[in-house]
């Protein structure tokens, strides 16, 4: 749970960059968007899981698989938002889909994720 809450309670706190959309004023969309990546910033404890659950023999295979992964999105979601500007002419759409990926994580961490400990290698 010490990992969980913040990771879920974070990601949901990132979705209020969807609030973006409905504000005129300058001021809001700032503290909107500050919010978020505040969210976001309690929420990324994705480091402290894979550090408390990797094999202490295969932390290094563990950290890099995260890495692959978390870069393949750091290449594709510019790629997707691009997209999404190119059919709409508008960002609205691309703020609505970072926060369903937020609630996306938020939902793995819930149902999908199980009790986050230490996996054990069997001895061969």
């Amino acid at each position: 749970m010490a990992r969980k809450i913040p990771i879920v309670g974070g990601m949901l706190l990132s979705m209020v960059i969807n609030g973006c959309n409905y504000v005129d004023s300058q001021a809001l969309v700032i503290g909107f968007m500050a919010l978020a990546f505040f969210g976001k910033g309690i929420g990324a404890l994705g480091w402290a899981v894979v550090s408390d659950t990797s094999p202490k023999e295969a932390g290094g295979v563990s950290g890099g698989l995260f890495n692959t992964f978390g870069n393949l999105s750091s290449i594709t979601t510019p790629i997707i938002i691009g997209y999404i500007f190119a059919a709409t002419g508008s960002f609205n759409s691309a703020l609505v889909f970072v926060g369903a990926n937020a609630l996306v994580a938020a939902i793995a961490y819930l149902f999908i994720v199980g009790e986050i400990k230490r996996v054990q290698l069997k001895a061969a």
